[in-house]
């Protein structure tokens, strides 16, 4: 993905690239160095999930950096924002909200009560010219359960974490570009990114085994494509994102 990006922003003429990396770090967390990397190839903000402190250096490091967020929901006095406002060279603001779900996820504070007190402070079409949430999640329902409450109120929900790319991306009726999960960036002839063999030992005998580690064929790139109203900010189009790799590719057209 760093090597593709900078064509693509220009290509597709992108105004801002959010980044879920939480499993950047070889599956686990994301380093500093990583987040260099990502922000040198053109990524604008980078938002995390449940692996979030698995590299211990970004409890350090998450307050000096505003662009990388955590979810939203976590605790009071958890290091790092769960939100942040990009600002366009032509003054146009988007706002990137990070958020957790709670079915079969760590307990948190409410999603929907923590992003509803976040909007109270932003209206789209007002004070963001467009609103994007990334909802890291493990269930179907509870995603879709938040694309219906956030529909008309953000440009675009989107899950993450499930690492599989869904084919229900769709703009919502009131307004709201969708899609269940976007997908993992890395190998896809693998058990959700790790190696097969590994992965394999530990749903059949039962037994941890070794580490596991991520798998390094060719990695298919996954993501969405959404255009936006300058005037409501609400969602005009969304594209599914798949390049290279084992899947299908698509990719949006201008």
């Amino acid at each position: 993905m760093i090597a593709r990006l900078p064509e693509w922003r220009e290509s597709l003429k992108l105004d801002v690239v959010v980044v879920n990396g939480e499993n950047a770090s070889h599956g686990f967390g994301l380093s500093t160095a990583i987040a260099t990397d990502l922000f040198k190839a053109g990524v604008d903000v980078i938002t995390l999930g449940n692996h979030a402190w698995d590299k211990k250096e970004l409890l350090r490091d998450i307050d000096s950096e505003p662009r990388i967020i955590r979810p939203l929901n976590f605790p009071p006095g958890t290091p790092g924002q769960g939100s942040f406002v990009i600002v366009l060279p032509n003054g146009r603001k988007v706002l990137v909200i990070n958020v957790m779900g709670r079915l079969f996820m760590d307990p948190l504070d409410d999603p929907f009560r923590a992003v509803s007190e976040c909007l109270s402070r932003h209206k789209l079409g007002m004070t963001a010219h467009a609103i994007i949430v990334d909802l890291h999640a493990e269930t179907g329902s509870e995603k879709m359960a938040f694309g219906h409450y956030l529909d008309g109120k953000v440009s675009l929900v989107v899950g993450t974490h499930t690492h599989v790319p869904t084919a229900d991306y769709r703009v919502l009726s009131k307004g709201t570009a969708y899609q269940t999960d976007a997908g993992m960036c890395g190998d896809y002839d693998s058990v959700i990114g790790m190696g097969k063999e590994a992965s394999l030992y530990r749903f059949v005998r039962k037994l941890p085994g070794e580490r596991l580690q991520p798998a390094e064929g060719e990695a298919t790139i996954c993501g969405v494509f959404v255009e936006t109203d300058d005037r409501t900010g609400l969602a005009t189009r969304i594209e599914a994102v798949r390049q290279g790799g084992h899947l299908s590719p698509s990719f949006p057209v201008l």
